[in-house]
């Protein structure tokens, strides 16, 4: 797609060390960087994609959303293909756009305020001196190509209607970050040879596929099944639980937090929870290794996004199987394998899927990773599964993952993600790939700028994906 690029690098650009990062970690992180910018070297048969040409409307003018540099400058627009996007490019801009995929996924139709509250939670981006841009996606639901087709479209309306950066950095968070690495192989070319992303940085990534990262989700639909019998209730309409729910379904989050409640006593401390409830929870914690207080969102996500991948992209067949699946921990684990439903995962459903939300891996640019050890929604043994895709490709070498003790999923700390980019333009710009060790030593000198805390935890290894999720038969 042809585009008309208009320079527009503030003057402030000449003061890029002032973006934020203290001295100290800007020497560290560019010692020795001597030799000529080069990313690592590209993937043979790297697939490239393309989006049909068209106009698209420049942005206009908007009040920037709270926490952002009081100097900056925010746009908002809506993409031809139908996604509502947000940009922010801080008075003192160095340069470097940051490209923002969104987790989630959300559903519904698209709305600006879910990018208005990711530019507000990563405000400490635009505050280190980097352009921000973020996409609601043109649809709501489990969709990956299509939401890497919104993100480099918003990409493309950048460089055309506000400037020409000089790094584009793809960021994706949770849900999102199989949105950046997928769209990270499927973009490789911008139509002038050459890379639309100079690097990736992946946070808290849903990054084992979707033909491997929901399994544990059925088994707690499955298990609490067989622990509750009220999901569906015995006088409603009985349905296979892979679906979520029946196309028709009324069901509402409200509703199931009742049943929850009624079942587990979640809504209570657990002194106050019969023994009975008591029980039930500690089965399902110690039977799908989730926190106590993740089990309301994972079921959620278990019936409402089952229910949006089941109708909306395997044409209602299964993609989601737990036939030899065995799972220990409870009581008495031969009574609950006993008790639980078996689905058999129908083959052409489960090549569907995974063909949207598998990462190949063949990402040909510097790819950079963190994770919290203890994340309660995308568990950290996915980032193995994704080291395994990088190796399988032949593009380890362009990857480097780094933990932190954090026990949220959302957001890290201010601290971090200023680190972590500072890290990944210097291995872009040609110095040498970054260690944990270095990141974590170069966070102290980043925190005095921008507060947060240093979590990094250079010496951890992710065990493999299985056993953390039961083990099945696959098809």
């Amino acid at each position: 797609m042809p585009f008309a690029p208009r320079p527009h690098f503030p003057s402030a650009i000449a003061r890029r060390a002032r973006t934020g990062l203290a001295a100290a970690a800007i020497a560290a992180l560019t010692a020795g960087c001597t030799h000529p910018p080069a990313g690592p070297k590209a993937a043979a048969g790297a697939p490239a994609a393309a989006l049909p040409a068209g106009a698209e409307a420049p942005p206009a003018p908007t009040p920037c959303p709270k926490g952002l540099p009081a100097a900056a400058r925010c746009l908002s627009g809506q993409d031809s293909a139908g996604a509502h996007y947000l940009i922010a490019i801080p008075a003192d801009w160095n340069g470097t756009l940051v490209l923002h995929a969104h987790g989630g996924p959300t559903l519904g139709a698209p709305r600006l305020s879910r990018t208005v509250e990711d530019l507000e939670r990563w405000a400490v981006v635009p505050r280190a001196g980097y352009a921000w841009a973020g996409s609601t996606y043109r649809q709501g639901g489990v969709a990956v190509h299509a939401a890497a087709e919104d993100t480099e479209r918003l990409r493309r309306i950048f460089v055309q209607h506000v400037a020409a950066p000089r790094m584009t950095l793809l960021h994706g968070q949770s849900w999102g970050a199989s949105v950046a690495a997928v769209g990270a192989s499927l973009f490789t070319d911008d139509g002038h040879g050459k890379r639309p992303y100079d690097g990736v940085l992946l946070t808290s990534g849903v990054l084992a596929g979707g033909s491997r990262a929901y399994d544990f989700r059925l088994d707690l639909r499955v298990i609490y099944q067989a622990l509750c019998a009220n999901h569906p209730l015995p006088a409603e309409p009985q349905y296979p639980l892979w679906m979520g729910l029946l196309p028709d379904a009324t069901l509402k989050p409200a509703d199931l937090k009742r049943r929850v409640d009624g079942c587990l006593g979640l809504d209570r401390p657990a002194a106050q929870r019969t023994a009975a409830q008591q029980s039930r929870v500690q089965t399902i914690v110690q039977t799908v290794r989730i926190r106590e207080s993740a089990i309301h969102g994972h079921l959620n996500w278990a019936t409402w996004h089952f229910q949006d991948i089941v109708q909306r992209r395997t044409g209602g067949a299964n993609p989601f199987g737990n036939r030899g699946a065995v799972y220990t921990g409870s009581s008495d684990d031969a009574a609950l394998n006993r008790s639980v439903q078996r689905y058999r995962a129908d083959p052409q459903a489960v090549a569907t899927f995974a063909r949207d939300t598998d990462p190949d891996g063949r990402i040909p640019v510097p790819v950079l990773a963190v994770h919290g050890v203890d994340d309660p929604t995308a568990f950290v043994e996915m980032e193995d599964s994704f080291r395994r895709t990088m190796e399988r490709a032949g593009t380890a070498g362009h990857l480097v993952q780094t933990f932190t003790a954090d026990k949220s999923h959302s957001y890290l700390t201010d601290a971090a993600y200023p680190t972590l980019l500072a890290a990944l333009g210097q291995w872009v710009r040609g110095g040498p790939a970054p260690t944990p060790a270095g990141i974590a030593a170069q966070c102290p000198g980043v925190q005095a700028t921008f507060g947060g805390e240093c979590r990094f935890l250079p010496g951890y290894r992710p065990q493999p994906l299985e056993p953390r999720v039961t083990p099945r038969e696959r098809p």
